[in-house]
């Protein structure tokens, strides 16, 4: 599936979404176009499988505006564990969860939303994945994140807040033809994945804004993003 590979279609576009001045959604739609013309058979599966999650209702029942966001104790590249009570202590905090260091899209939206840490501040900030801490390490470098990226180990807190799934054998298989093993990123099990989800809390751990798509091609506009830690601020 070589000449057929979604991420080998990425990668020939990627730079150019990536110097572009666009709106985030619409550099990530840079990406999923690519995909569509230089790898049309795996591009149904997507579809298919995001269709599958949002009948699903997956992500339908993530804390919304107005909700609590459930306390996570997580590590971090250190090993350090990581609460989001300690970082409300320091006042609101912006929460994202990637699908891990192997997924553009993922790539893009945090490089896009690192930039935002000289305006709101590092320690207002935090990135979550299901991955190992040394790949975390090496996404937090590759996006420029300078605030802390916590492992999420099988998924266990996304799970807690309905933000996760189980990838089926089938798409798994699929994901290991084009060179993507998650099993062997990830810790715990593996092959469960979060839905990309970015929530703006205010200090008291409410939630004002959120984000969660079952499509993981589209993510929270930075300027939107923006706009919410203001307003809870």
């Amino acid at each position: 599936m070589t000449e057929n590979n979604p991420y080998a279609a990425i990668a020939a576009v990627f730079a150019q979404a990536r110097a572009s001045d666009a709106p985030l959604n619409e550099r990530l739609d840079m990406l999923a176009q690519a995909v569509k013309r230089g790898s049309p058979t795996f591009s149904p599966f997507v579809d298919r499988l995001i269709g599958r999650l949002r009948s699903a209702g997956c992500g339908q029942h993530a804390p919304d505006a107005g909700q609590l966001m459930a306390n996570f104790l997580l590590p971090d590249t250190s090993g350090r564990l990581v609460s989001l009570k300690e970082i409300l202590e320091r006042g609101p905090a912006i929460i994202s969860f990637y699908r891990g260091h192997w997924c553009p899209y993922c790539s893009l939206s945090a490089e896009s939303y690192a930039h935002l840490s000289a305006t709101v501040g590092a320690e207002h900030m935090v990135a979550i994945t299901p991955e190992l801490r040394k790949l975390n390490a090496q996404f937090a470098v590759n996006s420029g994140m300078t605030y802390p990226v916590l492992t999420d180990i099988d998924c266990g807190y996304a799970l807690s807040l309905g933000l996760a799934f189980w990838l089926d054998a089938g798409f798994a298989d699929l994901m290991r033809s084009v060179g993507r093993d998650l099993a062997t990123y990830q810790a715990g099990a593996g092959w469960i994945l979060p839905i990309p989800a970015t929530f703006v809390v205010d200090s008291h751990g409410i939630v004002v804004r959120r984000h969660v798509d079952p499509d993981y091609r589209q993510r929270m506009e930075v300027e939107d993003l923006l706009e919410a830690f203001r307003s809870a601020t």
